[in-house]
């Protein structure tokens, strides 16, 4: 596209995540336009026309296909929706920005990369927002430089704060369960620090610590992991929903000559209170509190990438992959054996 023209974007789905998207999209990144919304719900919709004064509003995403002044679609919808609307999408001819997991089955995501495959002009590229944080690119850049030798072992953890009304819950039919809702990002971190080694192997188990009626989707609120991969590579993943102290993302990276430590204490801030307690930090109470930046930075490549013309940071098979074992983890959790992959 041309170098000064604006990309316009049309975004789906304006829940939590989806108005974040939209607000950055709006008003913190260069060289957009923020076009049109689409939702099934009329609240929704409301929100984008009052806070973001946006006109051009649709019930269904076909309609706002086919619109000729959107250039891309920005996807932040349940994840058994992703594969249908990125291939939508991609067949309407345009580029396609898609949160994280890219689908619930691994013949999703192949069907996906089928499709990406024939429109080699148009670019794809799944949320693995996370890499985009400073200190894990930072930490990445000192990994490739050697800084800790040959790296073998990631251990890397997803905690969320506890939410006694079980908001999450609504979503459990359709997550795809907790390895996959919330360690694919932890599977992403050991691929991308170790080199994207084949995985040969994983074993999960899980238990329900509060949230008892996962029980009825198969699902747990905290799990544990691990996934061999060639070269005698390894992985160690931890999630859990029910932590007490906020959210916390930790990641180690272990070298043949030194570890790093990224995320080690979950501080909201840089103040310390001292008192009759000791001293101690407020923590991330989600996620996004954490990660604001990150979200911010991969929208910027993505968009990066259209007006260049050139490949994301992040490829379809890179999604394909940390799907895979995402998935392979929970059927180890349901059957209490050892996957191969």
């Amino acid at each position: 596209m041309n170098a000064t023209s604006r990309l316009r974007i049309g975004i789906t789905g304006l829940g939590r995540l989806g108005r974040r998207h939209a607000q950055n999209l709006a008003q913190r990144v260069p060289g957009v336009e923020l076009v049109a919304a689409c939702s099934p719900l009329a609240e929704e919709l409301d929100w984008a026309r009052d806070s973001l004064g946006l006109l051009n509003l649709h019930a269904d995403y076909q309609a706002m296909l086919a619109q000729n002044d959107v250039d891309a679609v920005f996807l932040v919808t349940p994840t058994s929706l992703h594969p249908g609307h990125i291939i939508a999408g991609l067949q309407a001819g345009k580029h396609v920005f898609c949160e994280k997991p890219l689908a619930l089955d691994l013949a999703e995501c192949r069907r996906v990369e089928a499709e990406a495959a024939k429109h080699p002009e148009l670019k794809v590229m799944i949320g693995y927002g996370r890499r985009f944080d400073p200190s894990y690119s930072d930490a990445y850049a000192k990994v490739q430089s050697g800084l800790i030798g040959t790296p073998f072992l990631v251990r890397s953890q997803n905690l969320d704060m506890n939410d006694p009304s079980g908001f999450f819950m609504r979503f459990a039919p359709t997550s795809g369960g907790i390895f996959l809702d919330c360690s694919v990002h932890d599977i992403d971190f050991a691929r991308w620090f170790l080199g994207s080694p084949k995985p040969l192997r994983v074993f999960a188990a899980g238990t329900i610590a509060i949230h008892q009626g996962l029980r009825e989707f198969g699902d747990v609120d905290n799990g544990v992991a691990i996934c061999e991969f060639e070269g005698g590579k390894l992985a160690c993943f931890a999630a859990s929903r029910t932590m007490a102290h906020g959210h916390e993302t930790l990641t180690e990276v272990f070298g043949t000559q030194g570890r790093l430590t990224i995320g080690a204490n979950p501080r909201l801030d840089r103040v310390e209170i001292s008192d009759a307690y000791g001293v101690r930090n407020e923590c991330t109470p989600t996620f996004y509190e954490r990660f604001e930046e990150s979200f911010l930075r991969e929208t910027i490549e993505f968009v990066q990438a259209v007006r260049e013309d050139r490949p994301p940071a992040l490829t379809l098979h890179d999604a394909t992959e940390a799907t895979r074992i995402g998935i392979a983890l929970r059927e180890s959790l349901l059957t209490r054996r050892a996957v191969e992959l």
